[in-house]
């Protein structure tokens, strides 16, 4: 665990780094970090890779960069090693009868999840492989479709997951995902029409907002569920930066609102020429010269009709 623990630490702190957009002490980290014996389950569970990777896409230091590159790519080896290991297994498996076949497809289907979870660009000279499953993984199946719109809109939910490179370092299987995504959408409203459509449009335009990548990272580590982005509203995903302008904007707009309510005095002696209500609030104001009588402004309360009367 002490392993665990110090890996946890170090992603923490390049964390912060990427969050402050300083790498001051990034290659102390990454040297530590290339000193410790690495396993594919302390990747997955660590997520350190994603870390890594973060501060290399952010970094300017040329340094920092080729020793983030150098640790991911040596990280990417290890699961080479796992397939192959995987690959040897089957090959030695024995097919007689059909009993064993079904042995081995069974077994085959639970390796099979995702291979693209972890390192789906790593497309180096490499025979076609029955996909290794993460343990990071935890979705459950999501039911085949062969409607033509609810698949296309799982393929464009999958290239908005995979906007960059964080679905590699975090090993998540963004089909898998999407689909997901999608049959909650699907389950929710129970038709393919246009509430549907703009549902899975806000989903995509909020996973691809280079502003916002946090909901991106949550929706692929699992710490948003696909249940839970299916009916997320537009607010909820925003970022903590837009949560906080909208905030300022409200209480700005219910001050605004307030100011109108009680910044007049109310009356019954003006018509409005709309509704012909007499509910009004007037405000006097000085725009001439001190010598001159105040004009009045008028806002009907009933329909906001707003006129001066001098």
């Amino acid at each position: 665990m002490g392993g665990e623990e110090e890996i946890v630490r170090i992603a923490k702190r390049l964390d912060k780094m990427v969050a402050k957009k300083s790498a001051d002490g990034a290659m102390d980290l990454l040297k530590e970090l290339k000193s410790m014996p690495m396993t594919l389950d302390l990747l997955q569970s660590t997520r350190i890779g994603m870390s890594v990777n973060a501060l290399r896409k952010q970094s300017s230091d040329e340094e920092v960069i080729a020793l983030a590159k150098s640790l991911i790519k040596s990280w990417k080896k290890l699961l080479d090693a796992s397939e192959e290991k995987s690959e040897e297994k089957k090959k030695n498996l024995s097919l007689p009868t059909s009993s064993s076949k079904e042995t081995g497809n069974s077994r085959d289907q639970r390796n099979s999840v995702n291979r693209k979870d972890f390192l789906n660009s790593n497309k180096r000279q490499e025979p076609p492989k029955t996909p290794t499953t993460p343990k990071i993984t935890t979705f459950p199946p999501a039911p085949v479709t062969c409607d033509a719109v609810r698949n296309k809109c799982r393929e464009m939910l999958t290239t908005a997951l995979q906007a960059d490179d964080d679905y590699i370092a975090i090993g998540a299987d963004c089909e898998h995902i999407a689909a997901q995504i999608e049959e909650c959408i699907y389950q929710d409203i129970k038709n393919t029409d246009m509430k549907y459509k703009n549902r899975v449009r806000s989903r995509i335009s909020n996973l691809k907002d280079s502003k916002n990548p946090e909901l991106k990272k949550n929706v692929l580590c699992g710490a948003i569920t696909p249940e839970q982005i299916a009916v997320m509203t537009s607010e909820e995903m925003a970022s903590n930066e837009l949560k906080e302008i909208r905030k300022a904007m409200t209480k700005e707009a219910i001050r605004e609102h307030q100011m109108a309510k009680t910044g007049g005095t109310q009356t019954d002696l003006f018509t409005c020429g709309k509704c012909k209500k007499k509910n009004c609030t007037y405000t006097q104001v000085q725009t001439r010269s001190s010598d001159e009588p105040m004009t009045t402004f008028v806002v009907c309360n009933e329909c906001g009709n707003r006129w001066k009367f001098c």
